[in-house]
């Protein structure tokens, strides 16, 4: 809808003041001017000497959508990742909880329909919904046209992450399509952006004694990355961990490669449908 410019149909109207009105009301203007200079430079100081606060949330659990069966769902295998995150890892009253004292995370974020499938059972689990961030393939959809937009998606998520006061001192759950976890190849294709979450979340400032990844491996969907931000006002991270999901009955044939090793699938597995 075009933008309307409200008009008058009355003439301007021209007041005729006296002289010495004239110089009261100027008296006064000058007045009020300067009580509002005044206000104006004193605000200017409390705001010099009010520290900015950063909205930094505490951790971050990181971790890669499930196996894929095409560009739109997970392979039995990846839905039986699904439920096994849930039931271990990152569901209420998880067997392995990767959440203190049982507490529930802050939030749930998801980014393509893969990464939404497999964190789904989880969420639902806590009666959460999912932050997503969504990029869904379609047709027409180039291969540029995507990356494209999981480049704009992951760095509005990372935004909000980092900036959002309802996660400030909480723990996230961010399950993402693995290149824009980290990916040096797509670094290099965009010098001049921030494309990653390595980059976005500052786990490029880590010391080189952490060993954060500067790739995740196309291999390896049996992951997390834990990151821990324990001073308030900065985005910088200090701490930077890497654990293995390992699964007993009845999820034991998802795979639990070693970090950069290919991964194992029986063909048992392929064709068995997810566990209950």
């Amino acid at each position: 809808m075009p933008s309307i410019t409200p008009t008058s149909t009355h003439p301007p109207i021209s007041l005729r003041i006296p002289s010495l009105k004239t110089k009261l009301l100027s008296g006064c203007i000058g007045k009020a001017r300067a009580k509002c200079s005044v206000a104006i430079l004193f605000l200017g100081c409390l705001l010099n000497l009010t520290p900015i606060v950063q909205a930094v949330p505490h951790r971050l659990i990181i971790l890669r959508h499930g196996e894929k069966a095409n560009g739109y769902a997970l392979t039995a295998i990846g839905q039986q990742r699904a439920l096994a995150l849930q039931a271990h890892y990152l569901g209420k009253n998880a067997a392995q909880s990767l959440f203190p004292d049982g507490t529930a995370p802050a939030a749930i974020f998801a980014i393509t329909l893969h990464s939404l499938e497999l964190i789904s059972p989880a969420a639902q689990s806590w009666d959460m919904p999912i932050q997503l961030y969504s990029v869904v393939p379609g047709n027409g959809c180039t291969q540029s046209n995507e990356v494209t937009q999981l480049n704009q998606r992951t760095r509005q998520a990372a935004h909000d992450i980092l900036t959002n006061p309802r996660w400030h001192g909480k723990t996230l759950v961010i399950a993402w399509e693995h290149d824009h976890i980290a990916q040096d190849a797509l670094e290099q294709q965009f010098p001049n952006e921030r494309v990653t979450l390595r980059q976005l979340l500052n786990l490029d400032q880590l010391p080189a004694a952490c060993k954060v990844p500067t790739t995740w491996p196309g291999d390896n969907y049996d992951y997390f990355w834990i990151v821990d931000y324990p001073n308030p006002e900065s985005p910088i991270p200090n701490a930077f961990t890497m654990q293995k999901q390992i699964f007993p009955a009845p999820y034991q044939q998802v795979p639990s490669n070693d970090w950069g090793q290919p991964e194992p699938r029986p063909a048992a597995a392929q064709n068995t449908p997810p566990a209950p």
